[in-house]
């Protein structure tokens, strides 16, 4: 099915609200927003819109927001589950409804007060046990203290270590990248604040492998892409970012955030199997991309998902993230506005706003030459990501 996708449809439209710890507003008024602003870009009317997708963990019906925005009739509308991991499988899906003729305007939302709000990082503890099938597996990790997010993650990461030889400076150089990009992004939470490595190893332990400084900001914020068909997006108002490939992946034995009973639990094998697809789906490999925005709630994740996609061997990636090489100017800039670790969480969808933005050499940090960009999304959980390029 999905092998058809590449170079039908494009994200034609991008928009977002400023990023803060605390909005003010409801989540419906930022998803507005977003929306809004995105369509705005777009050149693009509210009664146009025929599609929405989204993530579950959002607040905003799809029916809520296309009424706020003034919109009409929807023919299309979908939601994608596993929180972070649905980033790019919401533009999949547009992309999808586009082809199949089920939709001609899709937009995907993400909206959120995850940090004044409910705040995904502090974990399951306080929270009324429900005997559901989705939640009965934290009962094996739970009572023995991994409780939170940091805590599930710091397992693969040590595990990582003991692998691979890499140290936690090795993580901190994706920290520091990261920051440094963010320090040049004006729409950045952490503008003007970069970081050395040294300030990445004297931040405090959250989790044993993990520091402060290893772990995503939690924000308040929304964000919105428009999906089209290629042929209408040429005549729109933005340089299209066409879609050349896009992909799903749930490995064997695939838990949330605890997959800890495969036979190497270092490894992120359902990033395995979205990479393999992209590059299948356009015909393309990692020598073909410029840049990457990769998927960065916790750093170490960032090296595993370097090794998946090929751009490094296993094991390798503590010696590719050396020396600036995923920085401007390196062998691979990854992550040019800053990431979740500096620009913003929103589990994702700003990830794919910026691989629109290097696309239209609009970023804030432009990679010069760039034909292709890789976005992914959350890890340690049912996956996705994209390939973006020019038309």
């Amino acid at each position: 099915m999905s092998a058809g996708i590449a170079g039908r449809a494009a994200i034609v439209g991008i928009g977002q609200t400023e990023f803060s710890k605390e909005s003010g507003r409801s989540e419906l008024a930022l998803a507005t927003e977003a929306v809004m602003a995105a369509l705005a870009d777009a050149g693009l009317e509210p009664r146009e819109v025929d599609g929405m997708a989204t993530f579950l963990m959002d607040e905003n019906p799809e029916i809520e927001v296309q009424r706020a925005i003034g919109g009409g009739e929807l023919t299309f509308f979908s939601r994608v589950h596993y929180g972070g991991g649905a980033a790019c499988a919401v533009v999949m899906q547009a992309a999808l409804a586009v082809m199949g003729g089920l939709a001609d305007v899709v937009v995907c939302y993400r909206a959120m007060n995850e940090r004044s709000g409910r705040r995904f990082g502090t974990g399951v503890q306080g929270q009324t046990p429900r005997a559901t099938t989705e939640s009965a597996h934290f009962g094996w990790y739970a009572p023995f203290g991994l409780l939170t997010p940091a805590s599930w993650v710091a397992m693969q990461a040590q595990r990582y270590l003991h692998d691979t030889g890499a140290t936690t400076e090795d993580f901190g150089r994706v920290s520091v990248a990261c920051r440094r990009h963010a320090a040049t992004n004006p729409a950045a939470w952490f503008h003007g604040q970069p970081i050395t490595l040294e300030d990445h190893q004297a931040s405090r332990w959250i989790v044993r492998p993990l520091r402060l400084l290893d772990c995503c900001q939690e924000s308040d914020g929304g964000v919105a892409v428009v999906v089209t068909s290629v042929e209408r997006a040429r005549d729109l108002r933005r340089p299209p970012a066409v879609i050349r490939a896009a992909a799903q992946g749930a490995s064997d034995d695939q838990q949330m955030m605890t997959s800890y009973y495969r036979p190497g639990i270092g490894d992120l094998p359902e990033m395995d199997l979205v990479a393999r697809q992209l590059w299948k789906q356009s015909g393309l490999g990692p020598a073909d991309v410029q840049t990457a925005v990769i998927y960065d709630h916790f750093t170490p994740f960032v090296l595993c998902q370097l090794e998946s996609f090929g751009f490094c061997g296993r094991g390798e990636a503590k010696d590719f993230v050396k020396d600036g090489n995923i920085e401007l100017g390196g062998g691979l800039p990854i992550n040019t506005h800053g990431g979740q670790l500096g620009e913003a969480y929103i589990h994702g969808m700003n990830g794919v706003v910026e691989g629109v933005r290097q696309v239209r050499g609009t970023s804030p940090n432009p990679v010069a030459g760039t034909e292709h960009v890789l976005v992914t999304a959350g890890t340690g959980v049912p996956t996705s990501a994209l390939l973006l390029g020019r038309d």
